[in-house]
């Protein structure tokens, strides 16, 4: 029998909600597949603050260290919260930063996928959407702007100032920019690249070293896109994206608004990969302001559960058909409040009832 040492770390607001959603599919996964998942709760994010005095523990860190997999809910707290919390010890700081550095997880793939029976979820014109929304942004995670040097201070004029850098190097460039070619080469063969070469040099680097490493991809279009009209086309015409790759600052933009177009970041599940050790996530916040109402959807928590199956165990069959059972549920007509639509007629369900409902989905496949 295989078997998988996966740490779980609940994080805040709604995370330990949706995170118990995601071990109910998980442990019928192992059931079903006959493997034995040895789940490994962990503190991280605000509540591990109030709890250890840091947001990363090092037990935290010692699970993670020894787990094949990590499966991350959502972390943060509202803006009074957030204030109780040292500006360094912040979540997103003092956490999610260094985790990412810790394992060098340079690779983010965020999925945008709404089939066209799900289109009622989208803001945008039933003849915008098309046939359906699908496309998947690869995000560069451990460089630029997020990662660069940082200092502030008080000037020599006595004014307060800020001076962030954003920093890449060709190695961080040419691997983001494999990983890309290989996903586009596996799907329809275009590969969009998102930049802002007319104002900032970094991406000048980036469009060099986007070009040289497509030379090994011949069957592979390279379309170049400037950031800021991508982002009118995700609203205009999504359908012409398939995988788009972009630095990190523009892919945490562009990536909330590929939630945005689907109708919730709640429908955005996402992987972050790295050379010996992967986590995964769902791309919305901790939503503090419905945590503990039983109301929030845990589609992409589980759907991150599913990327974990594909790409971290080598499961495809099985991530396909826990896709399937997400989607199923949505097809049936019934969601969680916070995903209702005004004018949609849908039967509303609570966070677990919804997880028992992919459970039964799953178990018919």
């Amino acid at each position: 029998m295989s078997s998988y040492k996966i740490a779980i770390l609940d994080g805040d607001g709604i995370g330990p909600e949706i995170m118990a959603e995601a071990v109910k599919i998980l442990e019928l996964v192992a059931e079903r597949n006959k493997i034995n998942f040895e789940l490994c709760p962990a503190p991280f994010g605000a509540s591990a603050y109030f709890s250890q005095g840091h947001p990363f523990p090092e037990e935290t860190k010692i699970v993670c260290d020894k787990a094949d997999a990590i499966l991350k809910g959502p972390i943060g707290l509202n803006h009074e919260e957030s204030r109780k919390i040292p500006v360094d010890m912040q979540p997103e700081r003092g956490a999610l930063l260094p985790l990412r550095r810790r394992y060098n997880t340079f690779a983010n793939f965020r999925p945008v996928f709404l089939p066209k029976g799900l289109a009622h979820f989208s803001p945008l014109k039933p003849e915008v959407i098309g046939k359906g929304i699908d496309f998947i942004i690869i995000r560069e995670l451990v460089g630029g702007l997020y990662f660069g040097k940082k200092e502030a201070g008080i000037n020599e004029d006595g004014k307060r100032y800020v001076n962030e850098s954003l920093e890449y190097n060709e190695d961080q460039i040419k691997r983001i920019a494999k990983v890309a070619f290989d996903t586009a080469q596996k799907r329809t063969k275009v590969l969009h690249n998102i930049h802002k070469s007319n104002v900032l040099k970094s991406s000048v680097l980036w469009n060099e070293i986007i070009g040289e490493v497509g030379e090994n991809y011949p069957d592979v279009e390279v379309v170049h896109i400037l950031v800021d009209a991508a982002a009118t086309y995700l609203c205009l015409n999504p359908g012409q994206f398939d995988v788009m790759v972009m630095e990190n600052m523009f892919g945490d933009i562009l990536s909330d608004q590929g939630g945005g177009i689907l109708g919730s970041l709640g429908l955005m599940p996402s992987a972050c990969i790295g050379p010996n050790k992967a986590y995964y996530e769902p791309s919305h916040g901790s939503a503090p302001d419905i945590a503990g109402q039983g109301i929030a959807n845990p589609y992409s928590m589980i759907g991150s559960v599913a990327m974990m199956l594909e790409m971290s165990l080598g499961l495809e069959d099985e991530a396909k058909n826990v896709w399937h059972a997400m989607q199923s549920v949505f097809a049936l007509g019934f969601t969680t409040p916070d995903l209702s639509q005004p004018g949609v007629d849908a039967k509303m369900i609570s966070t677990d009832s919804f997880g028992d409902m992919v459970a039964q989905e799953l178990s018919k496949q």
